[in-house]
């Protein structure tokens, strides 16, 4: 039987953290390959010409969470990630680029807190890469008082036969791996 068990799984040590560092968008149409292999992002190939989009984000401020949904009846099962980020004040920037967003299918990368215990690199998480995740909610908001939040709440998600997979190690800065082919990561 193909999906025999491999391991078991102790209790780790209390050496990570929780939330998301940056976002980084890549439209799904312009993928030309990628390769995964054991759960891990080994190759993926954009157009030469094709860039990855960056957004920094605040501590705090945004999330990843996969919900595993399966059948007994029916004998399926499938995974729908999600990815919650708050940007802060209104711009007329980010309203153009909410509106480019929401048109596309995305492949999503997600630079977390947590870091990799043998370099300290941070570790990345590959969303979306059969079906694409696609912003789907969203609010634009002022507050009310001084100390409110000012800005955008934007929701994404997918639905994949695969669950997200975590980015093979980069060398100095996230995405450069050698077998990752795409013209650059803009910025801004």
């Amino acid at each position: 039987m193909s999906c025999n068990l491999t391991k078991g799984r102790n209790i780790t040590c209390r050496d990570t953290v929780g939330g998301v560092k940056a976002i980084y968008f890549a439209q799904f149409d312009e993928v030309a390959s990628y390769v995964t292999a054991s759960g891990e992002l080994t190759d993926f190939d954009l157009g030469a010409s094709d860039d990855i989009y960056k957004y920094t984000l605040k501590r705090g401020t945004a999330s990843c969470t996969e919900t595993l949904t399966g059948s007994s009846e029916n004998g399926t099962v499938f995974y729908t990630p999600s990815v919650e980020i708050m940007l802060h004040k209104l711009t007329k920037e980010d309203q153009n680029q909410v509106k480019l967003l929401a048109s596309n299918r995305l492949v999503i990368f997600l630079e977390l807190n947590e870091v990799l215990t043998a370099n300290s690199h941070n570790v990345l998480l590959a969303l979306g890469l059969e079906n694409g995740m696609e912003l789907n909610a969203g609010t634009g908001a002022t507050g009310t008082a001084f100390g409110d939040m000012n800005g955008y709440t934007w929701t994404f998600d997918g639905m994949e036969r695969e669950p997200m997979v975590t980015v093979a190690d980069y060398t100095t800065n996230p995405l450069d791996n050698a077998s990752f082919t795409f013209q650059s990561i803009v910025t801004s």
